[in-house]
């Protein structure tokens, strides 16, 4: 079966290519140095009239949340293999679940935060959950559109639809859409999300006023089914060809299923007081951002489970957590060419988290049902350019509410050469815990607590270092300090999973390094990284090594009208006490009871290019029949089987 479809979509790649030969070529940079900044061809006769005949690609700008501009890119790397997946981001510190939109088990953890309030729970459900930073403007000569496409584990497909333009050189507006259905190779697992986005930003004449806009809506369905039972582990890493039917397995149960929703209205302006010019060595800016996010996560299920503890009721469970969030901010802004950049916020935070009704356990503890408050804040940020030196430092502080919470964050940067750059960082924060920390509510009697007086601020200091050389790679460091950190694990004579939080003092090491070689039209990307908990007392788990090497040949052909890439990757990371999933809380656990991981991960790859068509081609972890059945995302919860998938990722310059 795998060898016919490799052979069926080698006839569609070169029927394609031998059709590509016919159109004109699109001259355009290699695809290993970067970013195609040539001319797109528009030659359909639909498109007369068009003002921009000329335009080139670097004109088709993308905007980030920050003020980062860069353009469409429809070059194809070896990162654009690493991004071409459900999260369109490099997963390499991500092991995802067996089934496409499913949560992802953290191979390494991200601790530092420049947060001063708690943040909704259910953080495994919101790797696919859209926040203000995935948020992009746009800025286009001509319409855009960009489709992708992939397809999922049983009846199912991932598309990813994109439209963007420019009515005036003012005003630009886009419309997207990303969904995915997938079945899944196991019983009850299947998803369904769908994250809808639509931008706008409009500049005035003289440049004076900007204002940019976004509205999200998201909803992310997974079926839950707790992971295979003990004894089908033991089946399934037998191997035995009884159980090679993923369908056979009996999961923990069938009749559960969790959703997160929300949607969120984000506008961001500001005005320019003075500006610089010939008379002027400063601009004076003011600004302001309001943003509204409403959010739900619920859990629903038809009969209780055992192994979740008692409940009050024996059928219909339904939980729903709900959070509204109000922030707006008022800032301004100096831009100097002495002094540098400066600038200074006040923000206001209204926050509604909890549910509708109290809880009173056996023991007469009350359970309240809201955390409800508002908090001002304030804050600044600092940024300027001393010949090779950058320099840049950020703060903020609550001065009012219900939370303490303050941050600080300075970091500089050298550029000693034209290819070697070293930059450094020191960041402290302490913040609150997240909600589900400090108040929940279930109808099983374990997942009931309120710490939101009992819990302290977690405080975490980081030292960063980052050194990025063309010739021997990027090296990055980074050592952390943190106190009170809160986790959940399984607690207590039932061994049920409960919030806790840590007395001790916890560092935390970690050492990435990547560089890439290359010898003709072979080259071998690797990524590796190094990790060390010295005092962790079993609180943070994370394997000491993961690595991500690939080997690949690239080459053009057919008159360079076709760009193609082929190889092997390698993923692995050592043994360790995996984190273990909870779907009531759509959380992961630390437990200490199951080492997991030292499983070779093998996927080989096609990709190619034709115009402005990326094909993606791959058959990922061929290697699960012959390396052993030992291959898991979490506790209980089985890593993908070997699987051919397609997907393409097409742009459309109109």
């Amino acid at each position: 079966m795998f060898i016919k479809t490799i052979i069926s979509c080698f006839c569609f790649l070169l029927s394609t290519f031998v059709f590509a030969q016919k159109l004109e070529r699109i001259q355009s940079a290699p695809p290993q140095q970067g970013i195609d900044t040539t001319k797109v061809d528009r030659r359909s006769t639909s498109n007369k009239g068009l003002k921009n005949e000329n335009a080139t690609i670097d004109q088709y700008l993308v905007i980030s949340h920050k003020n980062d501009t860069t353009f469409v890119d429809t070059t194809l790397t070896i990162k654009k293999e690493f991004k071409f997946n459900y999260l369109r981001k490099d997963n390499f510190e991500l092991i995802p679940f067996s089934n496409l939109g499913q949560t992802y088990n953290s191979l390494s953890k991200n601790i530092y935060d420049s947060k001063t309030l708690p943040e909704f729970g259910a953080r495994a459900r919101h790797f696919n959950y859209m926040e203000i930073e995935d948020i992009n403007y746009y800025h286009v000569p001509t319409p855009l559109t960009e489709i992708l496409f992939k397809t999922a584990f049983q009846q199912g497909q991932l598309l990813d639809a994109f439209f963007t333009v420019n009515t005036s050189k003012q005003f630009n507006f886009s419309l997207a859409y990303k969904g995915l259905r997938s079945l899944g190779n196991y019983q009850h697992i299947l998803t369904s999300t769908g994250n809808f986005r639509f931008t706008t930003n409009y500049t005035t004449k003289n440049k004076r006023y900007t204002a940019r806009f976004h509205m999200v809506t998201q909803d992310l369905l997974n079926q839950e089914n707790g992971g295979l039972t003990d004894e089908d582990v033991v089946n399934f890493q037998s191997g035995e060809e009884d159980f090679i039917d993923r369908s056979v397995f009996d999961p923990i149960f069938e009749d559960a299923e969790s959703m997160l929703r929300g949607k969120r209205f984000h506008l961001e302006h500001q005005y320019a007081i003075k500006s610089i010019d010939s008379l002027s060595k400063y601009d004076l800016k003011i600004g302001n951002i309001i943003s509204f996010e409403d959010k739900y996560f619920q859990y629903d299920q038809t009969m209780s489970n055992e192994v979740f503890g008692e409940s009050f009721v024996d059928r219909n469970i339904r939980d729903r957590v709900t959070q509204e969030n109000f922030h707006a901010r008022l800032y301004g802004l100096i831009n100097s060419n002495v002094i540098g950049s400066i600038q200074f916020n006040l923000d206001y935070h209204d926050y509604n988290y909890g549910y509708d009704q109290v809880t009173l356990l056996s023991d007469g503890t009350i359970i309240k049902n809201r955390i409800k408050d508002n908090t001002v804040s304030i804050g600044g940020s600092y940024k300027k350019e001393i010949k090779k030196v950058d320099l840049g430092v950020e703060a903020g502080l609550n001065v009012s509410g219900q939370f303490d919470g303050n941050f600080i964050s300075a970091n500089a940067g050298y550029q000693i050469t034209d290819g070697i750059k070293i930059q450094a960082a020191l960041n402290y924060n302490s913040s609150a815990p997240n909600f589900n920390f400090l108040l929940f509510q279930n109808e099983y009697i374990n997942y009931n607590w309120d710490n939101s007086n009992t819990f302290d601020n977690v405080q975490t200091s980081q030292l960063k270092f980052i050194v990025d050389a063309k010739k021997i790679g990027t090296l990055t460091v980074d050592y952390t300090n943190t106190d009170n950190y809160v986790y959940f694990a399984e607690q207590g004579d039932n061994n049920l999973v409960k919030p806790v939080q840590s007395k001790s003092t916890i560092n935390y090491l970690r050492v990435k390094a990547s560089k890439e070689f290359k010898y003709g039209k072979f080259a071998l990307n690797n990524t590796i990284m190094y990790q060390e908990v010295p005092n962790g007392d079993n609180v943070i788990n994370v394997p000491q090594l993961i690595t991500r090497n690939t080997l690949y040949y690239a080459n053009h052909f057919f008159k360079d009208a076709l760009y193609l890439q082929t190889g092997v990757t390698l993923n692995y990371f050592t043994e360790y006490n995996m984190d273990a999933y909870d779907p009531i809380l759509a959380e992961f656990y630390t437990q200490n009871e199951t080492k997991l991981g030292n499983f070779p991960r093998l996927d080989f790859f096609i990709n190619a290019k034709i115009r402005q068509t990326r094909i993606f081609l791959k058959a990922e972890h061929f290697n699960a029949a012959f390396t052993g059945y030992d291959y898991f995302s979490a506790p209980n919860y089985p890593y993908r089987d070997f699987a051919v998938r397609f997907g393409l990722v097409w742009n459309f310059f109109l």
